[in-house]
């Protein structure tokens, strides 16, 4: 969609809150309108934002450093606003700004990067995706995540699924995936993960308590369902920590479909709500390397992709896939779900 103006987007991303049932997270990015008005360094920025605004998530660094206010008890007067308790916009302006004021030096360095939201409920749409390729390539994968932040989907094989009655991973997981589900249930085939490695651009440790607080701000403040997944995703880390590696991803991409492959598993790539943040050049490069890949695909040594992604028309986040040989070059929608994994929507074949 063609977005004409900060403020536009600014309110585009408040909607999609809303739409994702955070409506208290979205009256703050309302506020950010009444920030742009001040002379703080922060408000400025965003008045003058250079660039694809929504691409660049800027409404949504903004909203990380103030739930990392929060978070550090430097302002525990957001709370009022993130519980609802404080719900007319006007009174929320007048406070947002006031704290944008006082937190200015904090809150400007949240502009400098785009958003690592790495939430463990996404994992529920791959794996759903992961049991209907099954029943097409067979039960055994490797796979390559792009984007990984932190690594948590990268441990995926180490969850417990229950996707509308369809059971999948180990039962005495930590962390169990259960989303609200509609439609069919995905086919109870039977899912390996031979190997899984994740690769992101800024990689956040999960074992340092500074960065593990800055991912943690990044999650949408009313949601505690997946604020309690995160700290059981950092307990699992201290554990044993995800395959992930610093690189970009069109590099990785390439290096991952140059090494050897076992034949019987499938080579898969996937990747949650992170294609929109990468430069065209990256996503063109990876698409190039995936289609030459394909035409190289076996029955032996199949490939698949799987995406779960924003449709920036209709807002619905849409889980689709490709595969190969077999499966022609069209997407496949598989399901559209919660941003977060609160609920998915199976369309495949049960």
């Amino acid at each position: 969609m063609e977005i004409a103006s900060v403020a536009e987007a600014i309110e585009w991303q408040a909607q999609h809150m809303e739409r994702a049932g955070s409506p208290n997270n979205a009256r703050i990015l309302r506020a950010l309108l009444a920030v742009m008005e001040t002379q703080t360094a922060t408000g400025r920025r965003i008045a003058n934002w250079q660039g694809l605004t929504l691409e660049d998530a800027m409404p949504l660094r903004v909203a990380g450093g103030f739930h990392y206010l929060l978070l550090t008890g430097e302002e525990e007067r957001l709370g009022d606003i993130y519980r609802g308790f404080i719900t007319d916009q006007a009174q929320i302006d007048a406070l947002v700004v006031e704290i944008a004021e006082r937190h200015d030096h904090t809150l400007l360095p949240w502009l400098d990067g785009p958003p690592q939201t790495n939430e463990a409920g996404r994992s529920a749409s791959v794996m759903a995706a992961l049991l209907w390729l099954s029943g097409k390539l067979g039960p055994q994968f490797e796979l390559t995540e792009i984007g990984a932040s932190a690594g948590v989907n990268t441990m995926m094989g180490r969850f417990f699924y229950d996707l509308g009655g369809t059971k999948a991973g180990p039962s005495l997981s930590s962390i169990t995936i259960k989303p609200d589900w509609r439609g069919d249930a995905p086919p109870q085939n039977a899912v390996e993960i031979v190997g899984i490695k994740g690769c992101d651009i800024s990689p956040i440790d999960l074992a340092d308590e500074a960065q593990a607080i800055r991912l943690k701000s990044y999650i949408w403040p009313d949601a505690t369902d997946r604020l309690a997944r995160m700290d059981a995703a950092i307990a699992m880390v201290e554990r044993a920590a995800p395959d992930l590696v610093k690189m970009d991803a069109g590099d990785f991409v390439e290096e991952r479909l140059a090494a050897p492959q076992d034949d019987g598993v499938t080579r898969a790539l996937f990747h949650t709500v992170m294609w929109q943040y990468m430069p065209q050049i990256t996503r063109d490069r990876i698409t190039e390397a995936m289609e030459a890949a394909a035409a190289k695909a076996t029955a032996d040594k199949p490939l698949a992709w799987i995406r779960l992604e924003t449709n920036r028309k209709t807002f619905k986040h849409e889980l689709s896939v490709k595969y190969w040989p077999g499966g022609g070059e069209e997407w496949q929608l598989l399901a559209e779900a919660h941003p977060h994994g609160a609920w998915v929507e199976w369309l495949g074949e049960g």
